[in-house]
């Protein structure tokens, strides 16, 4: 029954998180066209692309009030005050900084940092081996003091990123070296690397597991990638210094 209790505590804040996140979804399509003409035929209201997304939020956002719903039943309002206590004490630290939390850290930051920051402003060979070399050495290697450190490089290397793009230095260097972006991102790959490899150096295990996931980070994107940009001729989302030199080399452009 305690252990019903907090997961029913739990369940008050991701129930409230979901239905949050539910709302967010139906704010954004509503942003979308409900109808509108296109080369001179009106579109009506249930042909709108916003139908989709307007009807998952809406049922995100009704799952998760019933789930809040749901536990106040179990717990009670006692039950709500003992939690936002929680939420105020000591221990509320030590969870957040427990080998879970720390993992769901690290895939809540590569995952936005791929999708919200690099995706759209760096060539996509680039970004996708930087995430996978990233993704895969923090929980390939299983080592939750190792996973902490590489964590910490990737934050500040991040961060980085985020004052690069936020002061327009890209706008500022592309007159003088082209892809600035895209060499910035060779380079924290190449140092994110050699910082890996430092921390394993001397355990084989680690090593061999090391090797094979910059193996696997850099040929996963450039395999996939290539079938969809030159045999099913799809664009990539972001194309810059590696699709230019790759197409100089499909296209012998030199």
């Amino acid at each position: 029954m305690l252990e019903t209790d907090k997961l029913r505590k739990a369940d008050i804040f991701s129930g409230a998180a979901i239905s949050l996140f539910g709302l967010w979804v139906v704010g954004q399509a509503l942003k979308m066209p409900m109808k509108d003409s296109w080369g001179g035929v009106q579109n009506v209201w249930f042909v709108s692309p916003a139908l989709f997304p307007l009807f998952v939020g809406g049922i995100i956002t009704v799952l998760g009030i019933a789930l809040v719903v749901n536990a106040l039943k179990t717990v009670g309002v006692a039950g709500l005050k003992d939690t936002l206590g929680w939420l105020k004490s000591p221990e509320l630290i030590l969870f957040l900084r427990s080998e879970a939390m720390i993992r769901f850290h690290a895939v809540v930051v590569l995952l936005s940092s791929f999708v919200f920051l690099n995706i759209s402003r760096i060539d996509f060979f680039l970004c996708s081996v930087l995430f996978l070399c990233a993704f895969i050495t923090m929980f390939y290697l299983d080592d939750p003091a190792l996973l902490v450190r590489m964590l910490r490089f990737y934050l500040v290397g991040t961060v980085g990123f985020i004052l690069w793009f936020v002061l327009d230095v890209p706008v500022v260097l592309e007159a003088m070296v082209p892809y600035p972006s895209d060499w910035l991102t060779l380079v924290f790959i190449l140092l994110y690397g050699v910082y890996v490899f430092h921390l394993v150096r001397h355990q084989p295990r680690l090593r061999k597991k090391y090797r094979t996931g910059l193996f696997l980070s850099i040929a996963a994107p450039f395999t996939i990638g290539s079938i969809f940009k030159y045999f099913l001729l799809v664009p990539m989302p972001t194309e810059g210094l590696i699709v230019a030199v790759m197409d100089a080399v499909r296209y012998w452009d030199f």
